[in-house]
């Protein structure tokens, strides 16, 4: 019998983990992949039935991927020992790109302010710019709104623009973020019903001022964390793709909801992971567009892949208030710095798709 400590592991891929095409050949929906696992040296192995062979101190199988949900399965011939992972397929993950910015309620309290003068939604000069963006870029917008600011809150905001929400739907999305900016890390040790509370509020807010049409199941969260149950119930409202930096071994915010530092190391260079045990995929920010002056952030949307790091999913982020002169860390070139990392996924052949068609089978 084999001692316990040969038996068998799965080394590469892991529990949990989404493969696309920058993985390999992904073609007529198949994608071929190497499984390697650690087993006694005197092992039979097999994975899905493909025989492993022994490579160094480990084994390996060339095993093909197929639909969303795989199962892989290993067996050792001689022991008859046993024992399986899930992976995952996204056939249209790679390659999209789209805008998702954080913190927004300044401009729906200035259209608000402006009711009465403002026919379109877009005469605000926020909106406005990001209107811009999606008509020379085709770029997907992704705006999570806090709940309220100074002097309002979201249960203000009229419904008289309810139709044309509607009808830019197609490149526009909102979602929910926090009930308000501060304290910061809000959530950081929430139960499931403070999240659920400030989720259902601000839910029912954008349903009843701008219509399901917007509403999709990614969001990301204040500060990008979570207690398992705060994200559990981020999931039961319907995000089931939940974003954020997943920073480790570094100085930066984590920003990795309650992930576990190894879980954390390994998101932080797939850029995306399913925890199979909440059923919630996790996809990696590619970018804090206000972190970056403007001159360095084609450099380090570049150095993504000279690290071996290239984002299959690119999400450019950036914040509402950097945009307002009256905000005391204005940045003047706020519309240069979008336009210079939506350009960049242009020119690096990144098509506009919202995330949620991009994890469309999660």
């Amino acid at each position: 019998m084999h001692s316990p400590n040969t038996s068998l592991t799965f080394l590469s891929p892991v529990e949990g983990d989404v493969f696309h095409a920058f993985d390999g050949d992904l073609s007529d929906g198949k994608l071929k992949i190497t499984v390697k696992m650690t087993a006694p040296e005197d092992a039979e192995l097999a994975v899905n039935s493909v025989p492993a062979i022994r490579v160094d101190d480990h084994f390996e199988a060339q095993v093909v991927l197929e639909g969303y949900e795989n199962r892989l399965e290993a067996v050792d011939h001689v022991s008859g020992e046993k024992t399986a992972i899930r992976v995952f397929l996204l056939n249209d993950f790679a390659g999209h790109y789209r805008l998702s910015i954080d913190d927004n309620i300044w401009f729906l309290r200035d259209i608000q302010q402006n009711k009465n003068r403002y026919a379109s939604l877009f005469e605000n000069p926020y909106l406005g710019f990001l209107k811009q963006v999606n008509a020379e870029y085709g770029t997907k917008i992704h705006l999570n709104l806090f709940y309220q600011t100074e002097g309002f809150n979201l249960s203000d905001f009229t419904d008289q623009y309810k139709n044309e929400w509607k009808a830019n739907a197609d490149w526009l999305r909102l979602s929910f973020h926090s009930l308000q900016e501060f304290p910061d890390m809000p959530y950081v040790n929430a139960g499931y019903e403070e999240v659920k509370r400030d989720c259902d509020l601000i839910m029912n807010e954008i349903r009843r001022f701008a219509g399901e049409e917007v509403m999709h199941s990614v969001t990301t969260i204040h500060w990008g964390e979570a207690t398992a149950e705060g994200s559990r119930a981020m999931r039961d409202a319907g995000y089931t793709t939940q974003v954020g930096y997943f920073n480790v071994d570094d100085n930066l915010p984590s920003a990795s909801y309650y992930l576990t530092v190894p879980q954390r190391r390994h998101l932080k260079s797939r850029f995306v992971w399913r925890d199979t045990a909440q059923d919630i995929t996790f996809v990696r920010a590619s970018i804090v567009i206000d972190t970056k002056k403007l001159e360095d952030i084609k450099p380090h949307l570049d150095s993504h892949e000279k690290t071996g790091r290239k984002p299959p999913y690119l999400d450019l982020l950036v914040h509402e208030q950097y945009f307002y002169p009256f905000y005391f860390n204005y940045q003047p070139d706020f519309r240069d710095k979008i336009r210079a990392a939506v350009q960049w996924a242009g020119e690096n052949g990144y098509t506009p798709q919202f995330l949620s068609e991009s994890v469309s089978n999660a």
